[in-house]
């Protein structure tokens, strides 16, 4: 259902299959991966078998190379060649910044730092990439930023739009907790002085690739001019290795309703949405924002519905019997949608619609005449949507609260079902 596959060891190993490009295209799935510090691999353990499965071909590690005598490398092997790049050339300890160091301009400015030092190791990279016959993963120590920027060129190379260029990198937020604890463990339990330490906010990717285009033009001709190489035949290079046509056909979605039990599930669907509008300047959620506990009280007092394409969890949605918050005291009349999520890139064309049209299923089975939902103010691209799908605005509501932060806006929207 997400980019992370599942490993005891690693935090923040994903695919970056499923994007797509410019041209209709998408990168096709299990070719290119990216991950944190692969030296916590064993062999002999699951983790390495999951690895040994996957079919990797090549490892480049980007770390330093005292990174790797004091932590490791992965263990050697014959189906697979290794390479240290140690694209870093002047270092910097974020665990000890100072907590009023704002990470956006901080990042970005480290990553021209990568980007104007590295240059060699970089253009090595690309090469690999471009030149590699079978699935590659890159990985630096936790997968975020040295490991961001090379997978930023790569995809922009692929022709992938900037804005999910820098929702991947935010999808490094996903595994925040896990670095952090990692740290903490290896740290005698102390935490560290930064509180953004971990974080991978989509702004400082952004203004990274602004400053690369600010001072080179565009990302092409920083590979032409700093690293050295044809963009035009680099990027057919890749293109032809690593896209595939958008699907055709997808597999049709079957629902089942949601158990306390996947509840974490749902905070990750959850998540990932929210860094998607986030990397697109949409400020309505936050990760974190809902728990694992808010779904497992929806579960039990109303209904949550879960939509499977194949075996990929492709969306979901609540649905509530009352909600007093947005529309106070009504008859029981209606049903009212919530949380309606699907996942990123991965689900089929029209699932928003398909969960739609169930969320009606369930409420024409529970008699009542009216689907409702409320839509933020400040969206009026989520409201065109729900419109275009047969609801109306009926009303608005200035100050609901949801039980966190302050009350927002929101616009009434309903549905009468024949």
């Amino acid at each position: 259902m997400d980019r992370h596959l599942t490993f005891d060891g690693l935090h923040n190993f994903r695919d970056l299959g499923g994007y797509p490009t410019a041209d209709g295209r998408r990168v096709r799935p299990g070719l290119l991966y990216r991950s944190d510090s692969l030296g916590r691999l064993d062999e002999g353990t699951a983790d390495w078998s999951r690895f040994l499965s996957l079919g990797i071909g090549t490892v480049i590690d980007l770390r330093y190379p005292a990174e790797i005598a004091k932590w490791g490398r992965i263990p050697a092997a014959g189906s697979f060649t290794y390479t240290n790049l140690s694209v870093e050339h002047r270092p910097y300890h974020q665990a000890g910044l100072s907590p009023d160091t704002d990470p956006v301009p901080y990042l970005a400015d480290r990553y021209m730092e990568v980007a104007q030092d590295g240059t060699e190791e970089l253009r090595e990279a690309l090469e690999l990439v471009s030149s590699a016959t079978a699935p590659l993963v890159f990985h630096c120590a936790s997968g975020k930023d040295r490991t961001g920027q090379l997978a930023a060129l790569i995809l922009s190379l692929l022709g992938v739009d900037e804005p999910t260029i820098a929702e991947d990198f935010s999808l490094t937020e996903l595994a925040t907790a896990s670095l952090l604890a990692d740290w903490t463990r290896r740290n005698d339990g102390r935490a560290p002085d930064w509180p953004a330490f971990g974080r991978a906010p989509a702004g400082a990717m952004r203004a990274f690739l602004t400053l690369l285009k600010s001072r080179y033009g565009s990302v092409d001709a920083y590979v032409r001019d700093a690293l050295g190489l044809d963009p035009e035949a680099l990027a057919a290079t890749l293109r032809e290795r690593l896209l595939e046509p958008s699907p055709a056909t997808w597999p049709p979605l079957t629902y089942r309703e949601a158990t306390p039990e996947d509840a974490p599930a749902l905070v990750r669907l959850r998540d990932s949405g929210a860094l998607w509008m986030l990397a697109r300047g949409i400020d309505q959620w936050k990760p974190g924002e809902k728990t694992e506990a808010h779904f497992v009280r929806r579960v039990q007092e109303g209904e949550v519905w879960l939509a499977h394409a194949g075996d990929t969890l492709a969306g979901a949605y609540e649905l509530w019997w009352s909600d007093e918050a947005a529309w106070g005291p009504r008859p029981p009349e209606a049903a009212y949608i919530h949380r309606l999520m699907t996942t990123p890139h991965l689900s089929p064309p029209g699932t928003g619609a398909s969960l739609l049209t169930h969320a009606e299923s369930r409420t024409r089975a529970a008699t009542r005449p009216y689907t409702r939902l409320d839509c933020l103010s400040t969206n009026p691209r989520l409201r065109a949507y729900y419109e275009s799908a047969g609801y109306r605005a009926v009303g608005e509501q200035p100050a609901k609260r949801d039980g966190s932060g302050s009350p927002y806006a929101v616009t009434l929207m309903e549905k009468r079902l024949d």
